[in-house]
C-alpha cells in the first residue's frame, strides 16, 4: 500500500504512532496552510514520505490509497475526487454524512473497479470476533443495550456559541454521528438490520448533543445510547433469557467481555493481543486490497450502508438537516 492521509486531527495522531507495524510502501501527508508547521513535524516524527498542501498534487502522485480522516462533511468531496483519480479509499468514520452520498461512492468505486470502505475498527477487533462467536451463549436475545456517553471538551465553548465541527449541523456533527455510530456499528453487525428504529435526543442549537436510539428487532429489543453533553460509567449488556455479556468499555476498544449465566457462573473471555485498536481495521485494509477481496469488501459496506440508513431516519425524525443533504 502507498498511502495518502488527508488531515492531521485527532484520529490521524492516533495512527501514526504505530503506522510502522503496518505493510505501508509509502505515506504522505495532507495538511493545509494553517497546519503546515504541524504537518511537518508529524512528518518529521514519523518519518513520512513528505507532504503536501494541494489535495491534486497528493492525486497525482504515486499513491494508491487515500485515507480521508477530514471532518464529516468533507468526507464524500474527497473521497470523490480520490476515486475520480483512481486510488482506493478508507474513509473514517461515519462514511459519508447521508445515505445518497455513500451510494453514489459505491456506484463510482465500482464502475472503476476500487475499494471504499469505512474506517470502523470494531468489525476487525478480535474480541468483537469473540463476541459474535459466543453470542449465542445468551440464548434468545432480549435487551441489548450499548451506552457510550463521553462528555466533550468542545460542549462548554459550544454552549457559549464557539460551535466547532463536532457540535455543528452544518458540517454534519453531532451525538448520533460522533458517538452513537460505535454503538450501531456493534449492534447491526451482531444482528443486522433492525425491523424499525426510533431516535429520541437532546437537542440544543439544532444539533442532538446526546440522544437514546431504540432498534426494533421484533424478538427483542436494542438500546443505543450516545452523550456529548454528559458521561456515564461505559456499561454494554447483551441480555438474553439464558445469560448476559457484560463489557465494562466502549465497543471501538473492546477487548474483554464476561459471560454471566442465569447460575450467576462467569466465564471471561480476554482478547488483548497488546496491539493498538486501529491496527487491525488496517492491516485487514492492507490485505483486502492486496488479495482484491471483493467479497470482504462488499460485507462490511453492507453494514456501512445499513448503519447510514439507521443514522439518516433517527436524525431526520428529529428534524437535524444536514448542508449536505440539500
Amino acid at each position: 500500500m502507498k498511502l495518502g492521509i488527508l488531515g492531521t486531527g485527532m484520529i490521524v495522531k492516533d495512527l501514526l504512532p504505530m503506522i510502522d507495524q503496518l505493510k505501508i510502501e509509502r505515506i504522505k501527508l495532507l495538511g493545509t496552510k494553517e497546519t503546515l508547521q504541524e504537518t511537518i513535524h508529524l512528518c518529521e516524527q514519523y518519518h513520512l514520505d513528505g507532504y503536501e498542501l494541494d489535495y491534486e498534487n497528493m492525486l497525482q502522485d504515486d499513491i494508491d490509497t487515500i485515507y480521508v480522516a477530514l471532518p464529516n462533511f468533507l468526507h464524500y468531496h474527497f473521497a470523490k475526487k480520490a476515486l475520480e483519480n483512481g486510488k482506493h479509499v478508507i474513509i473514517e468514520k461515519p462514511i459519508t454524512a447521508n445515505l445518497n452520498e455513500l451510494k453514489e461512492l459505491i456506484t463510482i468505486a465500482k464502475e472503476k473497479q476500487l475499494f471504499i470502505m469505512e474506517a470502523m475498527n470494531i468489525h476487525y477487533l478480535p474480541a468483537y470476533q469473540a463476541l459474535k462467536e459466543n453470542i449465542t451463549k445468551i440464548g434468545n436475545p432480549k435487551i441489548i443495550s450499548f451506552n457510550y456517553s463521553q462528555y466533550s471538551s468542545r460542549y462548554h465553548a459550544f454552549q457559549e456559541g464557539n460551535i466547532l465541527p463536532a457540535f455543528d449541523y452544518h458540517k454534519a456533527g453531532g451525538a448520533l454521528m460522533d458517538l452513537n455510530v460505535y454503538n450501531i456499528h456493534g449492534i447491526v453487525g451482531l444482528f443486522g438490520k433492525p425491523l424499525s428504529i426510533h431516535y429520541l435526543a437532546n437537542m440544543e442549537k439544532g444539533i442532538d448533543t446526546s440522544g437514546i436510539l431504540t432498534l426494533d428487532y421484533g424478538h427483542f429489543k436494542a438500546i443505543s445510547i450516545g452523550a456529548k453533553d454528559c458521561q456515564a460509567p461505559v456499561m454494554l449488556t447483551l441480555q438474553g433469557d439464558q445469560g448476559v455479556i457484560q463489557i465494562n468499555t466502549p465497543i471501538n476498544q473492546l477487548k474483554e467481555l464476561t459471560f454471566i449465566n442465569n447460575q450467576k457462573e462467569e466465564i471471561k473471555i480476554n482478547k488483548d493481543e497488546q496491539k493498538h485498536r486501529l491496527y487491525y481495521e488496517f492491516k485487514e485494509f492492507i490485505r483486502m486490497i492486496d488479495e482484491h477481496d471483493q467479497k470482504k469488501v462488499n460485507d462490511m459496506l453492507n453494514i456501512s450502508l445499513i448503519v447510514s440508513e439507521i443514522m439518516q431516519e433517527a436524525r431526520l425524525q428529529e428534524g437535524i438537516v444536514f448542508d449536505n443533504d440539500k
